[in-house]
């Protein structure tokens, strides 16, 4: 069995004495066919999330000639990001190596094979094609701050770097045997390694490539809002995977982060709906949904520690909080961060994976926080330091790409639509 380090959650299990977590390492190093069928299921609910979820959640939320570009750019990041995993980032990620990064002995997965397991009941090929689905939708997210203005061979040459300098570094300190996991973070899928690395990235990008034409005042609506609801659908129950799935086992923990997921995606859109219809005197379509992934966002770094009244409370801020940040973050910051993704998904995470440290007490019916102030300190700490890092490998990749690539489209492919002018195609042949 390799070291217990490149197991995430086994021994982060170990560190917080979790036995929900600790489970299937209990279990030794024998293959578990309800284990392992769990984990190949998982790793596709979570592939699901980013093709088609997340490719047409955000595709129907631009103008009809720019929908092929971001159904592109989404499809175009999963086969670069999968790449890239086996080449290197997988053992980077999840390889021994020291507190900061893994070395790379597994280079293009050299010595995995079939037989070989993860240190629990699975083999570690599910866990390398598990992992690799988080890389995925990780620069996919981020895909939604610049929509119908960056250049494609920018969107492509920004990924891979981002990966490389952003994702990787963080994965290894949170889940393959860092020092944040040393030190007790809770980040159960991506609190801070998904959502806070990509909601700051988002902002400092959207920033960077600058506002669509007649921004904020007269900014084009959703082309088909029934399309942004069926990918916002795929993305809840991809989102099943997501989260129960990184309980890298089929048992109770993971039942409980279901229900506590589902629970507080519902909460928060109702929280959202309401809002918006006192707002602007009418429930919408596009809010409703949105709201829906604010409480993914939010539940996902607590979903393994809070029980059925943490992720009502959580749904309830998460639907509140996010919405209110999305006019900050366009009307005071004056920054087109066009698909909300540093308000939905980096407050959201932000927020999920400070709150686990109140509501995985056992005052609020969680479990594996017995020191609210304690927890809450290492949770600000890693946090503080993911979004310092996000942020500087932001503004380093931004300058390597300007000075590579550009940044943004020029003026006439902008006025024309990316889909023709960069694809070579329209979305809709209506004659």
């Amino acid at each position: 069995m390799r070291n217990l380090l490149l197991r995430p959650l086994a021994f982060l299990a170990l560190l917080l004495g979790s036995p929900a977590l600790l489970s299937a390492q209990d279990a030794g190093s024998t293959l578990d066919s309800g284990d392992t069928a769990w984990m190949l299921t998982a790793t596709v609910l979570v592939l699901f999330m980013t093709l088609p979820g997340l490719a047409l959640f955000y595709g129907g939320l631009v103008r009809v000639k720019n929908y092929l570009s971001v159904l592109m750019h989404c499809f175009t990041i999963a086969c670069l990001a999968s790449v890239l995993w086996v080449a290197g980032l997988y053992s980077l990620a999840f390889s021994e190596g020291n507190a900061w990064i893994g070395d790379l002995q597994h280079l293009f997965l050299k010595g995995i094979s079939i037989d070989e397991l993860n240190g629990g009941t699975f083999p570690e090929t599910v866990f390398i094609m598990f992992q690799m689905t988080f890389a995925i939708i990780t620069p996919g997210l981020i895909v939604g701050a610049f929509v119908e203005r960056l250049k494609f061979s920018a969107m492509m040459l920004f990924s891979a770097l981002w990966l490389v300098i952003v994702y990787t570094p963080v994965a290894h300190w949170v889940w393959g045997g860092g020092w944040m996991m040393q030190a007790g973070t809770l980040d159960l899928a991506g609190g801070i390694v998904v959502h806070a690395t990509a909601g700051i990235s988002a902002l400092i990008l959207a920033k960077a490539v600058g506002p669509r034409p007649n921004f904020p005042k007269r900014v084009s609506p959703p082309h088909n809002p029934a399309i942004v609801m069926i990918g916002a659908s795929m993305l809840w129950v991809g989102w099943f995977g997501f989260n129960a799935g990184s309980q890298v086992a089929a048992n109770g923990a993971a039942g409980m982060t279901m229900l506590v997921t589902h629970i507080s995606a519902a909460v928060a859109s109702l929280t959202w709906m309401f809002i918006e219809w006192k707002q602007a005197g009418k429930p919408g379509l596009v809010g409703i949904v949105t709201g829906m992934v604010a409480g993914l966002a939010t539940i996902t770094p607590a979903s393994g520690n809070v029980g059925p009244m943490g992720a009502i409370l959580i749904g309830l801020l998460a639907g509140s909080v996010c919405y209110f940040c999305c006019s900050i973050v366009k009307n005071k910051w004056g920054i087109d961060d066009a698909l909300d993704v540093f308000a939905v998904h980096g407050v959201g995470g932000i927020m999920g994976s400070l709150l686990v440290a109140v509501f995985g007490t056992a005052a609020f019916g969680g479990t594996g926080v017995d020191d609210m102030a304690a927890q809450l300190l290492i949770q600000i700490k890693s946090i503080g330091f993911t979004l310092i890092w996000s942020a500087f490998g932001t503004l380093i990749i931004i300058a390597i790409v300007k000075a590579t690539t550009g940044l943004r489209v020029d003026q006439e492919t902008e006025q024309s639509g990316l889909d023709q002018a960069e694809h070579g195609e329209k979305a809709y042949h209506l004659d």
